[in-house]
């Protein structure tokens, strides 16, 4: 639920940017847009990695024990 209220923060924020940008024309809304979308990206790569470890990694654990 935690990843989802995140993905829809960042969307609304990139919208609301993007829309910014269109009415401005300043590169700086396009930065911040750029940077959320790092942001999440790098975020849901790292909740990816923990659930793979967790998914795989503690089923590997309990069939060595």
């Amino acid at each position: 639920m935690l990843i989802r209220l995140a993905v829809l923060i960042s969307a609304l924020l990139i919208v609301a940017s993007f829309g910014a940008y269109i009415f401005t024309r300043d590169q700086r809304y396009l930065r911040f847009a750029w940077q959320v979308v790092r942001f999440i990206v790098f975020a849901l790569l790292v909740f990816g990695a923990l659930y793979l470890l967790e998914r795989f990694g503690l089923v590997a654990w309990r069939v060595l024990l």
